[in-house]
């Protein structure tokens, strides 16, 4: 089995949602500057360096440390879902037009994407690998799903991913099996690329945390979008105040849920009238045409 492909920074966006449509997966070389990578290690190193050892397994690992609620402790996090390979895949995947009868008229509706999970993930030496799993099994997702999917995922490389050091493995094309086909530890591939580049998959692509035979730590920062009308994975309404978000910029603030979604799906009810969440970082002029866009959508 061929491992998942490298692409340059340079690349046409288009390039990886076909590598991706093909193999469930590409890399990214070069995914955030120097700069950005920098000022992440700077941000979260002091941070994960307090925090206690996982306790299980699977989901935390005995000799990994995790860290949620990335938009909280850095301000770099915002160029990693502004980066145009990874919204031209969530583009591509997750905004699928569908439409609804509103009476006899046939209405086509898109839904947006949202931030589901957030988490640095720092691996040391002698951590096992997980067992191989699908993420967007946490919605019980079958597959194959019609070509819709859930989630696109990135594994952004804060220091070098080897194949000792714990490499997140992927099961290339394994997107495209059903859900009766059990995976094979001896089908999983480590990615193995530079600091500051990006593994970029999907939620049916099975995968895990690798075993991390090496004398040093392997950390990786995980950042998924994910259709809205799902429930977020990582509750990212009671990970940051209400002042935190209002300090990032419009289109995170955004994607961190605060939009509403078509058709009718995270609306707030203020004064009676179903409005976008997005209101409450609005000025009254913004506001007013925001409450009749929603308003459109009617009554039941």
């Amino acid at each position: 089995m061929r491992p998942l492909i490298h692409l340059p920074a340079v690349a046409e966006p288009a390039e990886a949602v076909a590598l991706i449509e093909r193999d469930g997966g590409v890399i990214i070389d070069d995914f955030i500057d120097t700069a950005t990578l920098r000022g992440l290690e700077t941000d979260l190193r002091p941070i994960l360096d307090r925090l206690s050892w996982g306790n299980d397994e699977f989901f935390a690992g005995k000799r990994t440390r995790r860290l949620g609620a990335l938009f909280k402790h850095s301000k770099h996090a915002v160029p990693l879902v502004r980066q145009p390979h990874f919204l031209a895949a969530a583009d591509h995947f997750l905004r699928r037009p569908e439409h609804v009868f509103l009476g006899g008229e046939r209405v086509e509706t898109v839904p947006t994407y949202q931030i589901g999970v957030t988490q640095v993930i720092d691996i040391h030496p002698g951590e096992g690998r997980q067992p191989l799993h699908r993420d967007d099994g946490v919605w019980q997702w079958r597959h194959p799903a019609g070509g819709r999917q859930a989630r696109v995922q990135i594994m952004v490389a804060v220091t070098d991913f080897t194949a000792q050091n714990g490499g997140t493995l992927v099961i290339p094309g394994s997107h495209k099996w059903d859900d009766e086909r059990i995976p094979d530890d001896d089908e999983a591939i480590p990615t193995e690329m530079r600091a500051g580049s990006a593994l970029m998959w999907i939620g049916a692509t099975y995968h895990a945390g690798g075993t991390n035979t090496s004398d040093t730590h392997r950390t990786g920062i995980t950042v998924s979008l994910d259709l809205s009308y799902l429930r977020q994975e990582e509750n990212q309404y009671l990970s940051m105040t209400l002042d935190e978000v209002a300090q990032l910029p419009d289109d995170v603030r955004r994607l961190l849920g605060y939009q509403a979604s078509e058709p009718t799906c995270g609306w707030i009810e203020r004064d009676g009238i179903m409005q976008d969440p997005h209101i409450l970082f609005e000025d009254d002029d913004t506001r007013e045409r925001t409450q009749v866009a929603i308003g459109r959508r009617g009554n039941a």
